[in-house]
């Protein structure tokens, strides 16, 4: 049974080569951004594109509620239980017990550009987009869990520069790594 951590900064591809990898390498995927952006729509009832649902959702209740949060990384611990598995989480690099853990990075400036391509929005938009998100995220997570989240690069088994690469590229990059590892 194996299990995948993939981690990064907020517009570096982590849902795209998480699905990905788990597609090429046959396993179940979970996205805890996915999974969070499901919530917003749907329970939270807030509407708009994928990037400002979510910068939405951490200005409510439950965005910021440790409850809600332990509740995510409890069904994310379950799935860790039962393996074969690919989970993309902010936060997973700590907290899941995994056989390979992947951080993900690139500058703003590319995060943003990818922001403007998925949501249809304008640069200035996708920027302001991407530096609440990251705001959000990391203050609330600091407030919560008591670290930053990018420190997980730090524990990361590898740290890929997404800039310039395509998610089939990154994924063969990470297949390569992992069987380098055993």
């Amino acid at each position: 049974m194996v299990v995948i951590v993939i981690s990064g900064m907020p517009g570096c591809g982590s849902t795209t080569t998480g699905a990905l990898l788990a597609e090429k390498l046959g396993l179940k995927f979970f996205s805890a951004g996915n999974y969070t952006k499901q919530l917003a729509r749907d329970e939270e009832k807030i509407d708009g594109k994928e990037t400002e649902r979510i910068v939405n959702f951490w200005d409510t209740l439950r965005g910021k509620s440790k409850d809600h949060h332990m509740s995510v990384e409890e069904l994310q611990q379950k799935l860790v239980k039962e393996g074969d598995i690919i989970i993309e989480s902010k936060l997973g690099i700590h907290f899941l017990k995994a056989d390979f853990r992947v951080w993900l990075k690139a500058p703003k400036e590319i995060r943003a550009l990818r922001y403007v391509k998925r949501d249809s929005i304008s640069l200035a938009d996708a920027v302001s987009f991407l530096r609440k998100k990251e705001a959000a995220e990391r203050d609330n997570w600091r407030r919560i869990y008591s670290f930053d989240y990018f420190d997980q690069e730090k524990e990361a088994d590898i740290v890929i520069d997404t800039s310039d690469k395509t998610p089939e590229e990154i994924v063969e990059i990470i297949i390569k790594a992992i069987g380098n590892k055993k």
